[in-house]
């Protein structure tokens, strides 16, 4: 693919990112890279609670959230 650079820039299809919301750019040397940056995993704790009566689910969260 190429695309012409122009007063503002490159444009880059949305498509080269499924679910990214924000990239780190970095230039090395003659190469632009884009880095996906993850979220912050804490935030997403809340998102998927652990269900039930378990009284260690605060120990073993992941293990349940994978086993679900």
């Amino acid at each position: 693919m190429k695309a012409r650079v122009t007063e503002q820039g490159v444009m880059i299809p949305r498509h080269f990112f499924p679910g990214v919301e924000e990239v780190e750019i970095r230039k090395d040397r003659n190469m632009i890279l884009l880095v996906p940056i993850a979220g912050d995993p804490i935030l997403g704790l809340r998102r998927e609670p652990v269900a039930g009566d378990l009284d260690d689910a605060s120990v073993n969260h992941d293990r349940y959230l994978c086993n679900s």
